[in-house]
């Protein structure tokens, strides 16, 4: 088929980008001839507090991105969407993670559609933001109602789907993000990151938000119980508050927790990401609430087992006892989680398990329920 994918890639960077670019490598690979239609302005600055949009990384090889969709500008929208109309595309694959892109992107695919033969399905991330602003609803059903087809990546999110629509919408998991370079040993991933090898480190990685709770696992690393295990907390990140980020160095700093976390507080180049995850014995999200979180299908592709708190739909992915251990989301569960991964064989066949699980997550099993949901088959 013709297919296109509307929404982040090259030169913008994090998970969203990520996601599409792979899913495009994909779909290539099953024989779709495929463009990225990205954005020449993704976010105004009132929604972007980090330090850059983009990535001076090198853009992914053999994959068509044309980078022409303006966010906030009503006649780029019609623009885009005419010219995507005379592409006659077969499918449009659209990501929705934030309501502010519904005018934008519900005006562009009902123009796209006006050929009367291209199909719409929606990839959804969130459909009910976690940070609220006025008119998100409004936005939202505006954007719902240009797409034919739905893919929800946590059952969570499916029921919130069922609330907007009755069109056709499925659950299947986040797959692997299995496009990162190979795992390092310990030992080299600690002496890029000027750590200590023979230390116990435990890992919080992404983008941080004060949903995602890096104050809870702050507050669990000042137990006693951590403390005398001599475990140590790598936070790898870009923060996104910076009301959230001097709180959390409060607490590092009312618990004397300099010396024990060690924060890298900037955007993770996807070349370095594998340092972090192989310097890590376990990957934390200590998640306040949450749908689902592709940080758990990195953890999965370094085979890292993981602590995730009991929101949204992280424990759908991370089997309590197998891969890991699934916390209440507060300190002291999360504390009581990450103590008993440290017991000896608190896990037994761990990496079989974690072997096991990985297979669940392909991307051949995610563009089947895609094309499932948007065509029936």
């Amino acid at each position: 088929m013709k297919i296109a994918i509307l929404g982040t890639a090259h030169p913008l960077r994090g998970g969203l980008a990520a996601f599409n670019e792979r899913l495009a490598y994909q779909l290539q690979q099953q024989g779709h001839e495929v463009t990225l239609w990205s954005f020449s302005l993704q976010y105004p600055s009132f929604l972007f507090p980090g330090k850059t949009q983009f990535t001076d990384e090198s853009a992914p090889a053999g994959l068509n991105i044309r980078t022409e969709v303006n966010s906030v500008n009503p006649l780029n929208w019609l623009s885009v969407g005419a010219q995507m109309n005379k592409e006659q595309y077969d499918l449009i694959i659209v990501k929705y993670w934030l309501p502010f892109m519904g005018p934008a992107l519900g005006t562009i695919l009902r123009k796209a559609k006006k050929n009367g033969h291209t199909r719409v399905l929606c990839v959804v991330d969130n459909i009910i933001p976690h940070e609220k602003r006025p008119g998100d609803k409004q936005f939202t059903s505006y954007f719902i109602k240009a797409v034919d087809a739905f893919v929800t990546m946590s059952r969570d999110v499916l029921k919130d789907v069922a609330t907007f629509t009755t069109k056709p919408a499925y659950y299947t998991p986040h797959p692997i993000y299995d496009s990162y370079l190979e795992a390092v040993s310990k030992q080299d991933a600690c002496r890029k990151l000027e750590l200590d090898p023979a230390k116990k480190y435990i890992l919080f990685f992404g983008f941080i938000r004060e949903y995602k709770g890096l104050d809870w696992l702050l507050e669990a690393m000042a137990d006693k119980r951590i403390v005398a295990a001599g475990i140590e907390l790598i936070a790898a990140g870009e923060y996104y508050n910076k009301d959230v980020e001097a709180a959390n160095n409060s607490i590092i700093a009312t618990h004397n927790l300099q010396s024990r976390v060690h924060l890298t507080t900037d955007f993770i180049p996807n070349s370095e990401v594998r340092f972090y995850f192989s310097a890590a014995d376990l990957v934390v999200q200590p998640y306040k609430h949450a749908t689902q979180s592709g940080i758990t299908q990195i953890a999965f592709h370094f085979e890292k087992p993981m602590v995730v708190t009991n929101v949204g739909g992280l424990a759908e992915v991370v089997p309590d006892g197998k891969v890991g251990f699934v916390a209440e989301p507060n300190p002291t569960a999360i504390a009581d989680a990450i103590l008993k991964f440290y017991e000896p064989d608190s896990i037994p066949d761990l990496h079989k398990n974690i072997l096991a699980e990985k297979q669940k997550y392909t991307w051949e099993t995610f563009t089947d329920v895609m094309m499932k949901a948007v065509f029936g088959r």
